[in-house]
């Protein structure tokens, strides 16, 4: 079985379809208070500044309104999971589109604005089954909305990061499904039963090859937060720093997951 062949779980979509506007909100609202030397910033995605950051965010919000008015497929091809395990093959394409954005909108409030009106509109006349015909397939709109969490907080940690003093919040919903969706990215990567990774408090998967327990403490455990969950299988943390600086705690001779992050990129 290839990894995104591995049953994805389900996600309540009302919670989804609030978490994608609330999160998408937040994002809105903090870039609304950037000034020109702000969103002139180095962001740590290469050498894209805070502006061309916040062009990404816009096109990766804004493909759900602009794929809902394209003719639908016959049927669905891909999960959240082959979605996870292909966003690679794309970003040479959508950074030069975010480039092209950053350089024509003056306005990046104004943008998002227009962006977020498109969104509300589709979500309030689109129906979850809806399928769309995304770049690496197609997939149903619940769907995409799910892997819009992912590309929301991971981002809004990047806007977090690149602009001192700055603390875009995350919405809970969308916090827990981006959580949810790369931990179990991580279970289809390494299929396995002797490894538990916890990621208190919206997600325990099981991965790793090896000896599988039954009942009472795994003899290999992986333990940290959220967020540092997320910049560990988007890369955005190393490994070895998050143990050093106790961001991350590892028990077993099985835990070290050093070789097998980061799950997406």
């Amino acid at each position: 079985m290839s990894p995104a062949r591995k049953r994805a779980r389900t996600y309540d979509s009302a919670k989804i379809r609030k978490a994608v506007a609330a999160q998408f909100d937040h994002v809105r609202e903090a870039v609304g208070t950037l000034g020109p030397e702000q969103l002139a910033l180095p962001t740590r995605l290469g050498d894209w500044s805070v502006r061309e950051l916040v062009a990404h965010i816009g096109i990766c919000v804004d493909v759900v309104a602009r794929l809902a008015e394209r003719p639908e497929p016959p049927r669905a091809e891909i999960t959240v999971l082959d979605w996870a395990f292909g966003t690679a093959a794309n970003a040479s394409r959508l950074s030069e589109a975010a480039r092209e954005i950053a350089g024509r909108d003056v306005d990046a409030d104004a943008s998002l604005t227009a962006v977020a009106e498109r969104l509300s509109g589709t979500l309030a006349g689109t129906p979850d089954a809806r399928v769309l015909a995304f770049r690496t397939g197609a997939l149903t709109l619940a769907d995409l909305l799910v892997t819009r969490t992912v590309e929301l907080v991971v981002h809004t940690d990047d806007l977090n990061a690149a602009v001192p003093g700055l603390e875009v919040p995350y919405d809970r919903q969308a916090l827990a499904a981006c959580t949810r969706l790369l931990a179990d990215a991580l279970a289809a990567k390494a299929p396995g039963g002797s490894t538990e990774v916890r990621v208190p408090p919206y997600a325990v998967v099981q991965c790793v090859e090896g000896p599988r327990h039954t009942r009472g403490t795994p003899p290999n455990v992986v333990e940290t937060d959220p967020l540092t969950w997320v910049r560990l299988a988007t890369g955005r943390l190393a490994w070895t720093d998050a143990l050093a600086d106790a961001k991350v705690s590892a028990s077993g001779e099985r835990a070290d997951l050093g070789g097998l992050l980061p799950v997406m990129s």
